[in-house]
């Protein structure tokens, strides 16, 4: 298959810091394609750059072959791609379906079919349609916050730390999820901080350090990397 996503020498900068190092990336049509790399490495500022929420100071960023970059986020959306934030970021006054509903705002259709297709994803969420996002607990937030993205109908889906704070059993179901999506034809990045999970799912990983691209190769070879072992799988030689 061709590359649905395209990031061609990204370079954005915060102030004087250069965040991101004229990195470029390719995500494969069809594929889960991830993102490890330490805290502060630019990992979320690709994303964000991707979404329109950040401006690169240089980059060509194209999606389906059509140049996106710097358009703004609302385009982007149209466009097919949506983001999971960091943190989840519901709406915690509103109950899950108005939550679900904003996901599709950009929509003039039908989105029942949507609503009952997410329902059947999250049973929980169904449970609780119509209760307050902000009573929900922190795995329901994020079963919450991934429907949501769903609801715009994405063909790329960028998820930023899905498993941030949620207890083991809870990663568990969320990368089912994330697999379950995928297999749906929604093309995946993520950003993880559980790199044994990420390299686990992923078709293909790269390894950020401080805004560089240090590392890139399919999920099983980074796995199988001795350096990446030691540097986030917790291993040592």
């Amino acid at each position: 298959m061709s590359d649905i996503l395209k990031i061609e020498n990204l370079v954005v900068n915060y102030g004087g810091i250069e965040a991101v190092k004229n990195i470029s990336i390719h995500v494969e049509e069809g594929k889960i394609v991830t993102l490890i790399g330490a805290n502060g490495a630019g990992k979320s500022t690709t994303l964000r750059t991707v979404a329109g929420i950040v401006k690169p100071k240089r980059a060509k960023i194209t999606f389906q072959g059509k140049d996106i970059t710097g358009k703004q986020p609302d385009y982007i959306v149209s466009q097919g791609i949506t983001l999971v934030p960091e943190g989840r970021r519901v709406f915690p006054n509103l109950t899950v379906l108005e939550n679900l509903k904003i996901g599709a705002y950009l929509r003039k259709d039908n989105i029942q079919r949507d609503i009952d297709h997410v329902y059947e994803l999250f049973p929980r969420l169904k449970e609780r349609s119509w209760q307050l996002a902000g009573t929900l607990s922190g795995g329901e937030q994020q079963m919450l916050a991934v429907g949501r993205a769903l609801m715009s109908r994405p063909k790329l889906i960028m998820m930023d730390e899905p498993s941030l704070g949620l207890a083991p059993i809870v990663v568990q179901g969320i990368f089912d999820i994330i697999r379950t999506i995928n297999k749906e034809g929604i093309t995946v990045l993520l950003i993880e901080q559980n790199a044994n999970m990420a390299l686990k799912a992923a078709d293909w990983a790269y390894v950020l350090e401080t805004g560089t691209i240090t590392k890139q190769g399919t999920g099983q070879d980074l796995l199988a990397d001795e350096s990446i072992k030691e540097a986030y799988l917790g291993k040592t030689k």
